[in-house]
């Protein structure tokens, strides 16, 4: 009887330091998972349109057929842009839909009170986004816990890049 509750204890000891570290390892990586899935459709946006000599737009979209508000989360599109609109009109393709993942509470939205709802990659592979300045959208977990914040910067030339937000003493992604 005192083996099987020493061996009780054990588990008990292994489980308690065990548990958080699983929750850490499975936020992280559906963080990283999400934030990714962005960058890979920015990236790929950017080369159809140096491929292409279109403009290819990515914008937010709730339904995946229009383009909506600056709630990334809802997800997005990626679409043939020939008029550099930045809205899907009559005979311009749909190449990629993102589903929302706001089922597991994550916001992907503006950082700095900047809106925007949509990115457009020229054929030279520069990014619109209607701001002169490198725009970022930040990932926060449904807690909005600093150390799992992601960070996504866009800027004019479109050049991207990806970065944890470094503390809550400086919550801003350089």
């Amino acid at each position: 009887m005192v083996e099987l509750v020493v061996v009780m204890l054990l588990i008990a000891v292994l489980a308690a330091i065990a548990i958080p570290s699983y929750k850490y390892v499975t936020t992280s990586n559906r963080m990283s998972g999400e934030i990714n899935g962005l960058l890979g459709d920015l990236q790929f946006a950017r080369s159809e349109a140096i491929k292409e000599g279109l403009p290819v737009t990515v914008c937010s979209s709730a339904d995946g057929l229009t383009c909506g508000n600056s709630h990334w989360q809802n997800g997005w599109i990626v679409f043939l842009d020939s008029n550099g609109s930045q809205t899907v009109d009559a005979g311009e393709q749909i190449i990629r839909t993102q589903k929302d993942f706001s089922a597991s509470g994550d916001t992907l939205e503006p950082a700095n009170n900047v809106t925007f709802s949509a990115i457009t990659f020229n054929r030279e592979g520069y990014a619109k986004t209607d701001n002169p300045i490198t725009v970022t959208l930040l990932l926060h977990d449904s807690t909005a816990n600093t150390q799992w914040t992601r960070c996504l910067a866009i800027s004019p030339i479109g050049a991207l890049s990806i970065e944890r937000m470094p503390s809550t003493a400086n919550p801003n992604c350089t």
